[in-house]
C-alpha cells in the first residue's frame, strides 16, 4: 500500500469547487474528473452549463462527466444530446432511474446507439447492474457507477458486491466499473484488488493520499501530539 504508482484502478475526482478542480489536475494520480447537480448547488454554480463548458476548456485531456437534471426521459434525452457537445471528453450521467423509479434502459439504450459516451449512475444492486449492461451495447465508451459507499452506509460490506459488477460488466470491453461514493482511502486499494476500473474520490479523501505508507509509530506520536498541543491551546485545568 506504499506506492500510489502501482494501482491500476484510474482515481477520479468528484466534485464542483473550480479551485479544487484546477489544483487536483496537477496530481498525476488523478485521471479524471466527476459531478453531479447536488454538488455543483452545494458549491452555488449559478449556471450549469456555463460552469462545465469553462472546467473543460482548462481541462481538455481527462474524461469528465456530468449528469442530466430532469426527470421526464424525453427532456433527459434532450439533456443528453447538449451535453455530449461539449468535448470529446465528456460522459453523459444518466441515474439508474427517474424519481418515480421507472427504469432508464430505454433511454441508455437510445443514447448508447447513437455513439454516446455514457455513465449510468447510482446503481446500487447487482440485478441494475445486469439490467443495464445488455443496454450499453454499442456505445464507444461507458461507466457504470455503482455507490459502493453508500451501500456500506447501510452496514453492509460492498466488496464482494463490487467483485460481482466486475465480472457483470466484462462481457463488454468497452464498460468500466466505476466504485463510487468511497468513505476513506482504503476503498480505493479495495476497489483496486477486485480489479474496478475507476474509484471516484471526493476532494476531502483526495487530500489524505499523503498519508498512504505512512509510518504509523510516527503517525501515533503526531496524534499525541495533537492532543496535547490542543489541550494546552484550549487552556484546560483539572
Amino acid at each position: 500500500m506504499s506506492n500510489l504508482d502501482k494501482l491500476k484502478v484510474k482515481i477520479f475526482a468528484d466534485g464542483a469547487e473550480k479551485a479544487g478542480i484546477l489544483e487536483l489536475a496537477e496530481n498525476p494520480h488523478v485521471k479524471g474528473f466527476t459531478t453531479n447537480p447536488t454538488l455543483m448547488r452545494q458549491a452555488g454554480i449559478p449556471d450549469y452549463e456555463a460552469f462545465c463548458r469553462d472546467i473543460i476548456k482548462e481541462i481538455p485531456d481527462r474524461p469528465f462527466s456530468f449528469e442530466v437534471f430532469a426527470d421526464d426521459f424525453d427532456e433527459m434525452e434532450r439533456q443528453a444530446m447538449n451535453i455530449t457537445e461539449w468535448g470529446e471528453n465528456v460522459y453523459v450521467k444518466i441515474p439508474i432511474t427517474n424519481t418515480k423509479g421507472e427504469f432508464c434502459g430505454d433511454l441508455v439504450e437510445k443514447l448508447a446507439g447513437r455513439g454516446l459516451k455514457l455513465n449510468v449512475t447510482a446503481l446500487m444492486t447487482l440485478q441494475q447492474v445486469n439490467d443495464i449492461v445488455p443496454r450499453l451495447k454499442g456505445t464507444p465508451a461507458s461507466y457504470v457507477s455503482v455507490f459502493a459507499g453508500r451501500i456500506a452506509d447501510t452496514g453492509r460490506d460492498p466488496v464482494p458486491l463490487m467483485a460481482d459488477c466486475v465480472k457483470a460488466l466484462a462481457v463488454d470491453p468497452a464498460l468500466e466499473l466505476i466504485w463510487a461514493s468511497p468513505r476513506e482511502l482504503l476503498n480505493i486499494f479495495q476497489a483496486d484488488e477486485i480489479g474496478c476500473q475507476v474509484i471516484t474520490v471526493t476532494h476531502a479523501v483526495l487530500k489524505k493520499l499523503g498519508l498512504v505508507g505512512k509510518d504509523l509509530d510516527e503517525y501515533s506520536l503526531e496524534t499525541v501530539k495533537m492532543f496535547y498541543a490542543d489541550g494546552q491551546q484550549a487552556g484546560f485545568s483539572l
